[in-house]
């Protein structure tokens, strides 16, 4: 399990655009969201809680969506709530799995596994500075900016 101070797990991973690693951003502040599924309620409500964060947000920290969903269906999120940030495709899901957030979850007595939402703020050089676990959505990003901002 990660811990505050331990490196950030590197990662190349393919997005909407293209592809992304993680290393390649030393130097900023990185805030990486894992979410559920694109379109989804809660996750489309954390998303666009970023994108309202983000002229604030940008210019302290560069910031990472990742899911399972396609680049495609990533393309097609961000189009459909104007999202300026980057959205990764973990389809295999071993970034998940590194920063332990696939996990087994449980609804209507049925379990299975899925994406714990959680939140990672890596500082300049790598190394994981806060994590959000199990995260809320009501309130998270105000949080994150918070966190960032002091």
């Amino acid at each position: 399990m990660l811990k505050i101070g331990d490196k950030a797990p590197d990662f190349t991973l393919p997005t909407d655009t293209g592809e992304i690693t993680l290393s390649s951003l030393n130097g900023k502040k990185v805030v990486v969201y894992f979410y559920p599924k694109d379109n989804t309620s809660g996750c489309t409500q954390e998303a666009c809680d970023f994108r309202d964060a983000y002229s604030r947000l940008c210019v302290k920290a560069h910031v990472i969506g990742i899911s399972k969903d396609s680049p495609k269906s990533h393309q097609n999120f961000k189009a459909k709530y104007q999202l300026p940030f980057t959205l990764a495709s973990d389809i295999d899901g071993g970034i998940c799995e590194k920063y332990g957030v696939w996990v087994l979850k449980s609804m209507y007595g049925r379990s299975y596994h899925g994406i714990e939402r959680a939140t990672f703020l890596i500082d300049e050089n790598g190394n994981i500075l806060k994590i959000w676990r199990k995260v809320s959505v009501k309130g998270h990003v105000e949080d994150v900016m918070a966190t960032i901002e002091n």
